[in-house]
Protein backbone atom coordinates (compact mmCIF):
# COMPACT_ATOMS: atom_id res chain seq x y z
CA UNK A 1 0.00 0.00 0.00
CA UNK A 2 1.32 3.76 -0.76
CA UNK A 3 -0.20 6.66 1.25
CA UNK A 4 0.64 10.21 -0.35
CA UNK A 5 1.33 13.00 1.59
CA UNK A 6 1.77 16.78 0.49
CA UNK A 7 5.07 17.82 1.64
CA UNK A 8 4.41 21.68 0.42
CA UNK A 9 0.96 22.07 2.37
CA UNK A 10 0.53 23.46 5.75
CA UNK A 11 1.53 26.54 7.64
CA UNK A 12 4.83 25.40 8.74
CA UNK A 13 5.62 22.86 5.32
CA UNK A 14 7.99 21.28 4.66
CA UNK A 15 9.65 20.47 8.03
CA UNK A 16 6.44 19.89 9.81
CA UNK A 17 5.75 17.49 7.49
CA UNK A 18 8.75 15.68 6.95
CA UNK A 19 8.45 14.81 10.79
CA UNK A 20 4.70 13.88 11.02
CA UNK A 21 5.76 11.16 8.08
CA UNK A 22 8.35 9.71 10.21
CA UNK A 23 6.09 9.77 13.06
CA UNK A 24 3.89 7.88 10.82
CA UNK A 25 6.07 5.87 9.04
CA UNK A 26 7.37 4.41 12.45
CA UNK A 27 4.11 3.26 13.27
CA UNK A 28 2.91 2.12 10.38
CA UNK A 29 3.62 -1.48 8.86
CA UNK A 30 6.32 -2.93 7.13
CA UNK A 31 5.08 -3.09 3.58
CA UNK A 32 3.39 0.24 3.62
CA UNK A 33 4.76 2.78 1.82
CA UNK A 34 4.60 6.76 2.39
CA UNK A 35 4.83 8.73 -1.07
CA UNK A 36 6.27 12.39 -0.14
CA UNK A 37 5.14 15.31 -3.11
CA UNK A 38 6.79 18.07 -2.63
CA UNK A 39 10.30 19.73 -4.15
CA UNK A 40 12.79 16.69 -4.01
CA UNK A 41 16.39 18.97 -3.59
CA UNK A 42 14.17 20.50 -0.25
CA UNK A 43 12.27 17.12 0.93
CA UNK A 44 16.45 15.82 0.68
CA UNK A 45 17.81 18.75 2.22
CA UNK A 46 15.49 18.90 5.33
CA UNK A 47 15.43 15.19 5.60
CA UNK A 48 19.28 15.23 5.84
CA UNK A 49 18.94 17.72 8.50
CA UNK A 50 16.91 15.33 10.47
CA UNK A 51 19.80 12.60 10.06
CA UNK A 52 16.49 10.76 8.16
CA UNK A 53 16.84 8.60 5.48
CA UNK A 54 15.25 9.69 2.25
CA UNK A 55 15.21 6.70 0.95
CA UNK A 56 12.69 5.12 3.65
CA UNK A 57 10.35 7.20 1.16
CA UNK A 58 8.93 7.65 -2.43
CA UNK A 59 9.45 11.35 -3.26
CA UNK A 60 7.67 12.78 -6.10
CA UNK A 61 9.45 15.80 -7.13
CA UNK A 62 7.16 18.20 -7.39
CA UNK A 63 8.08 21.77 -8.36
CA UNK A 64 5.63 24.29 -7.86
CA UNK A 65 3.18 24.99 -4.54
CA UNK A 66 -0.63 25.81 -4.29
CA UNK A 67 -0.58 28.66 -1.65
CA UNK A 68 -3.69 29.14 1.00
CA UNK A 69 -4.22 32.47 -1.43
CA UNK A 70 -4.39 30.44 -5.04
CA UNK A 71 -8.18 30.10 -6.45
CA UNK A 72 -9.09 26.25 -6.14
CA UNK A 73 -11.28 26.37 -9.27
CA UNK A 74 -7.76 27.28 -11.26
CA UNK A 75 -4.67 26.04 -9.78
CA UNK A 76 -4.84 22.53 -11.21
CA UNK A 77 -4.54 24.19 -14.42
CA UNK A 78 -2.05 26.67 -13.80
CA UNK A 79 0.50 25.15 -11.25
CA UNK A 80 0.11 21.53 -13.01
CA UNK A 81 3.36 20.38 -11.49
CA UNK A 82 2.11 21.16 -7.72
CA UNK A 83 2.24 18.52 -5.20
CA UNK A 84 -1.79 18.51 -4.98
CA UNK A 85 -2.21 18.46 -8.71
CA UNK A 86 0.88 15.01 -8.99
CA UNK A 87 -0.78 13.64 -6.07
CA UNK A 88 -4.37 13.56 -7.59
CA UNK A 89 -2.55 12.59 -10.68
CA UNK A 90 -1.41 9.30 -9.16
CA UNK A 91 -4.60 8.27 -6.99
CA UNK A 92 -6.84 8.89 -10.22
CA UNK A 93 -4.34 6.30 -11.91
CA UNK A 94 -3.98 3.73 -8.99
CA UNK A 95 -0.78 4.60 -8.32
CA UNK A 96 -1.23 5.56 -4.80
CA UNK A 97 -4.00 4.30 -2.38
CA UNK A 98 -4.67 7.46 -0.62
CA UNK A 99 -3.82 11.01 -0.50
CA UNK A 100 -3.28 13.27 2.77
CA UNK A 101 -2.21 17.10 2.74
CA UNK A 102 -2.80 19.91 5.18
CA UNK A 103 -3.05 22.52 2.25
CA UNK A 104 -5.07 24.39 0.26
CA UNK A 105 -8.53 22.77 1.32
CA UNK A 106 -10.48 24.41 -1.67
CA UNK A 107 -7.83 22.91 -4.06
CA UNK A 108 -8.21 19.23 -2.07
CA UNK A 109 -11.98 19.63 -2.12
CA UNK A 110 -12.19 20.42 -6.43
CA UNK A 111 -9.24 17.97 -6.59
CA UNK A 112 -11.54 15.24 -5.04
CA UNK A 113 -14.62 16.08 -7.32
CA UNK A 114 -13.00 16.90 -10.27
CA UNK A 115 -9.88 14.97 -10.60
CA UNK A 116 -10.93 11.41 -9.04
CA UNK A 117 -14.32 12.03 -9.50
CA UNK A 118 -17.66 11.74 -7.37
CA UNK A 119 -18.98 8.30 -6.68
CA UNK A 120 -21.98 7.62 -9.14
CA UNK A 121 -25.03 8.12 -7.08
CA UNK A 122 -23.71 10.85 -4.94
CA UNK A 123 -25.12 14.08 -5.28
CA UNK A 124 -22.57 16.03 -3.22
CA UNK A 125 -19.28 14.68 -1.10
CA UNK A 126 -18.83 16.08 2.14
CA UNK A 127 -16.31 16.15 4.86
CA UNK A 128 -16.77 14.80 8.81
CA UNK A 129 -15.80 15.87 11.91
CA UNK A 130 -14.96 13.29 15.20
CA UNK A 131 -16.64 14.43 17.94
CA UNK A 132 -15.73 13.38 21.48
CA UNK A 133 -18.63 12.10 23.42
CA UNK A 134 -18.84 12.63 27.12
CA UNK A 135 -19.12 8.77 27.83
CA UNK A 136 -15.85 7.94 25.87
CA UNK A 137 -17.66 7.15 22.30
CA UNK A 138 -17.41 9.08 19.10
CA UNK A 139 -19.69 10.34 16.94
CA UNK A 140 -19.34 11.60 13.32
CA UNK A 141 -20.84 15.28 12.54
CA UNK A 142 -21.31 16.22 8.85
CA UNK A 143 -21.11 17.93 6.85
CA UNK A 144 -18.86 20.21 8.49
CA UNK A 145 -18.00 23.20 5.58
CA UNK A 146 -18.03 21.91 2.00
CA UNK A 147 -22.12 22.19 1.42
CA UNK A 148 -23.41 25.49 2.70
CA UNK A 149 -26.68 25.05 1.24
CA UNK A 150 -28.17 21.75 1.22
CA UNK A 151 -31.46 20.07 -0.57
CA UNK A 152 -33.47 17.66 1.56
CA UNK A 153 -31.61 14.73 -0.71
CA UNK A 154 -28.70 15.96 0.25
CA UNK A 155 -28.74 15.53 3.98
CA UNK A 156 -30.37 11.94 3.63
CA UNK A 157 -26.90 10.87 1.26
CA UNK A 158 -25.08 12.54 4.50
CA UNK A 159 -27.23 10.35 6.53
CA UNK A 160 -25.92 7.41 4.61
CA UNK A 161 -22.36 8.37 4.05
CA UNK A 162 -21.64 8.72 7.84
CA UNK A 163 -23.52 5.75 8.63
CA UNK A 164 -20.56 3.73 6.52
CA UNK A 165 -17.88 5.70 7.70
CA UNK A 166 -19.08 5.22 11.55
CA UNK A 167 -19.62 1.37 10.66
CA UNK A 168 -16.45 1.01 8.65
CA UNK A 169 -13.64 3.09 10.46
CA UNK A 170 -15.18 3.27 13.53
CA UNK A 171 -16.40 -0.21 14.29
CA UNK A 172 -19.91 0.92 15.22
CA UNK A 173 -22.96 -1.56 14.16
CA UNK A 174 -25.81 -0.29 12.74
CA UNK A 175 -24.97 3.40 13.67
CA UNK A 176 -27.54 5.74 15.43
CA UNK A 177 -28.14 8.32 13.03
CA UNK A 178 -30.08 11.69 14.36
CA UNK A 179 -30.75 14.97 12.31
CA UNK A 180 -29.29 18.02 14.30
CA UNK A 181 -31.83 20.40 14.74
CA UNK A 182 -33.64 23.09 17.25
CA UNK A 183 -35.65 20.65 19.04
CA UNK A 184 -36.70 17.05 19.64
CA UNK A 185 -39.81 17.18 18.15
CA UNK A 186 -40.77 16.23 14.47
CA UNK A 187 -42.23 19.66 14.07
CA UNK A 188 -39.27 21.13 15.15
CA UNK A 189 -36.86 22.98 12.60
CA UNK A 190 -36.78 24.77 9.67
CA UNK A 191 -38.75 24.11 6.04
CA UNK A 192 -35.42 21.95 5.23
CA UNK A 193 -34.71 20.03 8.59
CA UNK A 194 -38.62 19.08 8.79
CA UNK A 195 -38.49 17.63 5.58
CA UNK A 196 -35.48 15.71 6.39
CA UNK A 197 -36.46 14.41 9.20
CA UNK A 198 -39.95 13.14 7.51
CA UNK A 199 -37.60 11.78 4.62
CA UNK A 200 -35.01 9.53 6.94
CA UNK A 201 -37.77 8.43 9.41
CA UNK A 202 -39.26 7.01 6.47
CA UNK A 203 -36.28 5.04 5.50
CA UNK A 204 -35.66 1.25 6.19
CA UNK A 205 -31.46 1.33 6.29
CA UNK A 206 -31.19 3.93 8.25
CA UNK A 207 -31.41 3.67 12.03
CA UNK A 208 -32.78 6.77 12.11
CA UNK A 209 -33.35 8.28 16.11
CA UNK A 210 -34.94 11.38 15.60
CA UNK A 211 -33.68 15.09 15.90
CA UNK A 212 -30.37 16.14 18.06
CA UNK A 213 -30.42 19.16 20.23
CA UNK A 214 -27.30 21.27 20.30
CA UNK A 215 -27.12 20.08 23.99
CA UNK A 216 -27.08 16.82 23.48
CA UNK A 217 -23.80 16.70 20.37
CA UNK A 218 -21.58 15.60 23.13
CA UNK A 219 -23.82 13.20 24.65
CA UNK A 220 -23.79 10.01 22.21
CA UNK A 221 -27.30 10.17 21.52
CA UNK A 222 -26.29 9.56 18.32
CA UNK A 223 -23.63 7.65 16.37
CA UNK A 224 -23.79 10.39 13.47
CA UNK A 225 -24.83 13.72 13.51
CA UNK A 226 -26.61 15.12 10.11
CA UNK A 227 -26.48 19.04 9.46
CA UNK A 228 -25.80 20.83 6.36
CA UNK A 229 -22.09 22.45 6.07
CA UNK A 230 -22.53 25.91 7.11
CA UNK A 231 -24.28 24.45 10.70
CA UNK A 232 -21.88 21.91 10.77
CA UNK A 233 -18.45 24.28 10.66
CA UNK A 234 -20.08 26.35 13.17
CA UNK A 235 -20.32 23.72 15.96
CA UNK A 236 -16.93 22.48 14.56
CA UNK A 237 -15.23 25.62 15.35
CA UNK A 238 -17.11 26.33 18.67
CA UNK A 239 -15.66 23.34 19.99
CA UNK A 240 -12.19 24.45 18.60
CA UNK A 241 -12.61 27.61 19.86
CA UNK A 242 -13.78 26.58 23.73
CA UNK A 243 -10.95 23.95 23.58
CA UNK A 244 -8.42 26.76 23.44
CA UNK A 245 -9.96 28.61 25.83
CA UNK A 246 -10.37 26.12 28.28
CA UNK A 247 -6.09 25.27 27.60
CA UNK A 248 -5.15 29.29 27.48
CA UNK A 249 -7.00 29.00 31.39
CA UNK A 250 -4.62 26.04 31.84
CA UNK A 251 -7.70 23.90 32.62
CA UNK A 252 -6.78 20.15 32.73
CA UNK A 253 -9.13 17.50 32.02
CA UNK A 254 -9.05 13.93 30.14
CA UNK A 255 -12.41 14.46 27.98
CA UNK A 256 -11.91 18.09 27.03
CA UNK A 257 -8.16 16.80 25.88
CA UNK A 258 -9.93 14.72 23.73
CA UNK A 259 -11.20 18.07 21.61
CA UNK A 260 -7.43 18.73 20.13
CA UNK A 261 -7.57 18.04 16.87
CA UNK A 262 -4.34 17.22 16.43
CA UNK A 263 -5.14 13.73 18.03
CA UNK A 264 -7.52 12.68 14.80
CA UNK A 265 -5.44 14.66 11.81
CA UNK A 266 -7.49 15.17 8.96
CA UNK A 267 -11.27 14.29 7.63
CA UNK A 268 -11.49 12.44 4.66
CA UNK A 269 -13.70 13.28 1.68
CA UNK A 270 -16.36 10.94 1.26
CA UNK A 271 -18.38 10.22 -1.88
CA UNK A 272 -15.38 10.75 -4.35
CA UNK A 273 -13.47 7.89 -6.38
CA UNK A 274 -10.59 7.20 -3.82
CA UNK A 275 -9.45 7.95 -0.43
CA UNK A 276 -8.96 11.74 0.34
CA UNK A 277 -7.77 12.74 3.78
CA UNK A 278 -7.74 16.89 4.44
CA UNK A 279 -5.84 18.23 7.62
CA UNK A 280 -6.14 21.41 9.27
CA UNK A 281 -3.25 23.91 7.95
CA UNK A 282 -1.74 24.77 11.49
CA UNK A 283 -1.10 20.86 11.96
CA UNK A 284 2.20 19.87 13.90
CA UNK A 285 4.16 17.23 13.66
CA UNK A 286 1.11 14.96 16.21
CA UNK A 287 -1.58 16.32 13.75
CA UNK A 288 0.51 15.40 10.54
CA UNK A 289 1.54 11.54 11.54
CA UNK A 290 -2.58 11.46 12.90
CA UNK A 291 -3.25 12.42 9.46
CA UNK A 292 -1.27 9.81 7.75
CA UNK A 293 -2.39 6.83 9.85
CA UNK A 294 -6.02 7.98 9.01
CA UNK A 295 -5.44 7.62 5.61
CA UNK A 296 -4.06 3.90 6.27
CA UNK A 297 -7.02 3.20 8.25
CA UNK A 298 -9.33 4.06 5.57
CA UNK A 299 -7.72 2.95 2.39
CA UNK A 300 -7.00 -0.12 4.38
CA UNK A 301 -10.88 -0.77 4.84
CA UNK A 302 -11.40 -0.03 1.47
CA UNK A 303 -14.18 2.94 2.80
CA UNK A 304 -14.53 4.35 -0.73
CA UNK A 305 -14.97 1.15 -2.76
CA UNK A 306 -17.85 0.13 0.31
CA UNK A 307 -19.27 3.54 -0.61
CA UNK A 308 -19.43 2.78 -4.29
CA UNK A 309 -21.32 -0.32 -3.61
CA UNK A 310 -23.67 1.01 -1.44
CA UNK A 311 -24.69 3.71 -4.22
CA UNK A 312 -25.03 0.69 -6.88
Amino acid sequence: MKIGLDVSGGDFAPKVNLLGAIHAKSLLPDDVKIVLFGRQEEIVSELDALDFKTSVFEVVDSPEVISMDDHPARVFSKKPNASISLAFDQLSEGKIDAFASTGNTGAMLVGSIYKINTIPGVIRPCITATIPCANGKKSVLLDVGSNADCRVDVLYQFAELGALYAEHILGIPSPKVGLLNIGEEESKGNLLTQAAYRLLAESDTINFVGNIEGRDIFTNKADVLVCDGFTGNIVLKQAEGFYNIIKERGINDDYFELFNFEKYGGTPVLGVKGNVIIGHGSSNELAVANMVLHAYDVAKNKLSDKIKKAFK
